[in-house]
This record gives structure tokens, sequence and C-alpha cells, in this order.
């Protein structure tokens, strides 16, 4: 993960080198872009009969560029939104079956509503805050590779597929605001998300794993 965190962490120090009032008080809105990647701490069960023993599976991180807006109800209390275009990741085999390599790809998109508490006065250089929300968690667009179906008894007429359950859920994040020259800022926000959810295979077999994903967020926001 570290390796993946390397261009976030170039952004924010280009940007600190850039530093120069901003204030974030009661009726302002924030509108930033920036990059966001989400890596899944994954604890997989094994897959139902029929299948090899102790055969599990592994969820991928993932880099992709995000936005997001913020609106200051008061001058320490907010609401945000984060916004993605959404993410692709991998799965891969594990347990039993640790080298075969990628199983197949899922897409999520999680839509996420965070109230967040900004401590300071508006005008403060730097703004730590904590926040948390509900996030529907939208697994989609599942694709297995030619992997899957040796695994699972699929053919190549009639190949394996799969399925994900989507899944309700909530959002904790700690974060930062640094103010930089007039309406702009730099934002730095880390979110974790408990999220369990049901692998469903096309032929019978199940797999349930916790995926809790931890996020890390870098953005630039301007203030209207």
């Amino acid at each position: 993960m570290a390796q993946r965190l390397l261009p976030l962490a170039a952004l924010a120090a280009g940007l600190l080198a850039a530093c120069a009032a901003h204030a974030q008080g009661a009726g302002s809105l924030t509108v930033r872009v920036g990059a966001t990647d989400v890596t899944p701490d994954t604890r997989s069960g094994t897959l139902s009969a029929p299948s090899f023993a102790g055969t599990r599976a592994a969820v991928g991180s993932n880099l992709q560029p995000t936005a997001g807006v913020t609106w200051m109800w008061t001058n320490n209390v907010a609401f945000d939104v984060p916004l993605t275009v959404g993410y692709k990741h991998d799965i891969t085999g594990d347990g039993a079956v640790a080298g075969v390599g990628k199983l197949g790809e899922i897409k999520s998109q999680p839509a996420t509503l965070l109230v967040q508490y900004r401590f300071g006065a508006p005008d403060a250089a730097v703004r730590p805050y904590v926040g948390a929300g509900p996030t529907y968690a939208r697994l989609h667009g599942a694709r297995s590779t030619l992997a899957l179906p040796a695994l699972t008894g699929g053919t190549p007429a009639s190949p394996t597929t799969f399925s994900m359950q989507s899944k309700w859920t909530a959002t904790g994040q700690v974060g930062l605001a640094w103010r930089l020259g007039g309406k702009w800022s730099l934002d730095t926000a880390v979110l974790y998300t408990p999220l369990k959810t049901r692998m469903t295979l096309s032929t019978g077999q199940t797999l349930d794993a916790s995926l809790d994903p931890t996020s890390v967020s870098v953005g630039v926001g301007y203030r209207f």
C-alpha cells in the first residue's frame, strides 16, 4: 500500500509548497477534486462445497480520481459527500488456491454522506476533523477469468460467473484541511468502512468475506 500512496504524498507535498485567507465558516460550500486509494482488508471464508478444501479469495486495492462537496452547517459542523466514478478490484485466489492468480474482478460504487466536526476557528491555517455517516456499497460488474471455472466445475461452453452482494454499512473518517492562497484549500482524509458481503457463483457455491476497506484521499478544494 505504501508504494500506491506515493503519488498522493507527492501531490500533497507539492501543494503545501504553494501555500500562501481561507475560511470555512457557516454557509460556505467547498468543492474538491483529487484521488483516493481504496485498500480492502479481506478476511475470506471458504468456498462452499463442492470445492477444494480451504478455497478462499482476496480483493485487491484500486486508486482512482475522486471529488467531493462540503457544506458548512455551522462554523464547526459540516456535511460532506465524497464523489467517485467507481473502483475496479481484482479478485485473486487465496488459502488453498493462493497460486492460481486472478479469479475475476468486481466494481465498487460507494455512496456516502458524512457528518463532520471540524476543530478550530473557521480561518485557522489547519483544521483537523472527524466524520461518520451511512454508506451504500454497490458491488457490480463482476467478471470472471478462466481460472474460476477451472476451480468450480464450469466449462468453456458454460463458464462460471459470480455476483457480490451490495450492502448498507457505515463509514468513519479522520482528516485535515489546510488553507492555501485565497479560496483554495488542501484536504486529506482516511476513511474506514466495515463491510461484509457474499459472493455467489453460478455453479451454486457461495463465499462470505469481510472486505473492511480503508480509503486514503487527497484533494484540492475551492470555496464558494
